[in-house]
């Protein structure tokens, strides 16, 4: 603010002297007019700097946050994120005793709580809810191919998880809730995909009628880095020395940071209401660059081969439908898609239509913004897995 301050004098300085130097009226109004509108603006910018200093962790001061699914690469990246904030407890809920006790050896921080339970069972979750005050629901079933053998399983943790999640937290009377999805839940071919679409669902229809919670999705795309994701794939293979394997070298992924999913969900936090849907908009590459990129990156020669798509997997993915992009509220850097608000009057659903989706289109990795391999490079070296990797200091299976 000091600084501003020092600006407006310097700049009110120079009106004054070219004004003195012009030596006409109409060019010192015009002069002093300019520094006006500037000064508002600066002020402007001051007042929201003022009202939005912090923001959004001020939201979360001596609050108790609970993060389902908290032993995983979300979860820590949580951790990571509000640890040294002044926010009051963290909760991790997840089935793995094993993982809980590595992350507690790992932060050693009394705001850390732990919670052994599964999504699966109302009462542990409940129990878990008691006096907290926002939840990030992250427990899911994530791997395609396992989801594609064990369908059912992939419904009692996704579907039937989510809905136990925010049912206790109606109950308990949590203030927030945000529920994390994935693009594989638009246009779905896979189990993984459909059973996080019909969460998607399920969470929302509970919005409608809870009063005092919000409830909110976010949806995004593969995180880069993320346990059981591509790069660090390539990254063993590059450290083993052997052939890159790819699905299809045309196949588009976007390309976001586990920085970047927590601050997708921080955003709707902040700025969501009841029953939207936020996105946030990122660039995408091929996967064949990726591998490129990731071998000049490591000094090692381009050694590819391809195996071949997998089953479940699709040519590009999507994060908004056009149906959603037709009433998607462009907010810059993410977009809200707010809850259809029909009721159960369903002769609405087949006597009137939209125009407008008509002339919608899909947002997805095959339109967004495509990676330079330059760019490419830059952005994975700017992940810390990639740095420690380079370091010799990672552990091989990611975050």
């Amino acid at each position: 603010m000091i600084s501003l301050c020092i600006i407006l004098r310097q700049l009110l300085n120079h009106i004054k002297l070219h004004s003195n130097s012009a030596g006409t009226n109409r060019y010192k109004k015009w002069s002093y007019a300019i520094y006006f509108n500037v000064t508002l603006i600066i002020l402007r910018y001051i007042l929201l700097l003022h009202i939005n200093w912090g923001f959004p962790y001020k939201m979360f001061k001596d609050k108790t946050i609970l993060v389902t699914g908290g032993t995983g690469s979300f979860g820590n990246a949580v951790v990571r994120r509000f640890l040294d904030t002044d926010i009051s407890e963290i909760r991790i809920f997840s089935r793995d005793e094993k993982k809980q006790d590595d992350m507690r050896g790992v932060y050693q921080n009394t705001k850390l709580k732990f919670h052994i339970g599964d999504v699966r069972g109302y009462e542990s979750v409940r129990a878990a809810m008691e006096g907290v005050d926002y939840v990030f629901q992250a427990a899911a079933l994530k791997q395609v191919p396992s989801c594609e053998f064990f369908p059912g399983e992939a419904v009692r943790t996704n579907i039937l998880g989510t809905e136990n999640v925010v049912n206790a937290a109606v109950d308990a009377g949590v203030k927030n809730v945000i529920c994390l999805s994935t693009d594989k839940a638009v246009y779905p071919i896979n189990a993984m995909g459909m059973s996080k679409a019909l969460m998607e669902k399920t969470a929302l229809a509970k919005s409608r009628s809870a009063r005092s919670t919000t409830i909110c999705v976010t949806r995004y795309g593969n995180v880069m880095c993320s346990r059981g994701s591509v790069i660090p794939l390539f990254i063993k293979q590059i450290r083993e020395g052997g052939t890159l394997t790819i699905t299809d070298p045309n196949m588009t992924r976007f390309m976001m940071s586990l920085e970047d999913a927590v601050e997708l969900v921080l955003y709707a936090f902040s700025n969501g209401n009841s029953g939207d849907t936020f996105i946030q908009k990122a660039p995408a590459a091929t996967i064949a660059l990726l591998a490129e990129t990731l071998c000049e990156i490591f000094d090692y020669p381009v050694n590819i081969r391809e195996i071949g798509t997998r089953h479940g997997e699709k040519l590009y993915e999507s994060l908004l439908t056009r149906e959603e992009m037709a009433k998607a509220e462009d907010l810059e850097g993410y977009y809200r898609v707010p809850l259809d608000s029909r009721d159960l009057n369903y002769g609405s659903y087949f006597s009137s239509g939209q125009e407008s989706i008509s002339s919608a289109e899909d947002y997805t990795s095959h339109n967004t913004k495509r990676l330079e391999k330059s760019e490419l490079r830059e952005l994975l070296m700017s992940l810390d897995y990639v740095k420690q990797q380079l370091s010799g200091n990672a552990l091989v299976e990611g975050y």
